[in-house]
């Protein structure tokens, strides 16, 4: 078994991202996609996203 659970939900997140950014969405459209869900998983779950999604939209 290779990685842990915590890889692949990092994966799984960050191919997501890159989808959105593929479709057209912005960094400030992540952001407003990102935030409401931070309300009920938590702010940690969600700084972790938005990490990831800067990450991503770093690349361009």
């Amino acid at each position: 078994m290779s990685g842990s659970a915590g890889d692949k939900q990092r994966r799984k997140t960050i191919f997501h991202i890159e989808s959105a950014k593929k479709s057209g969405d912005t960094r400030d459209e992540m952001v407003g996609i990102i935030t409401p869900p931070g309300f009920c998983a938590g702010w940690p779950k969600a700084w972790a996203a938005f990490n990831m999604a800067k990450e991503v939209y770093a690349e361009s």
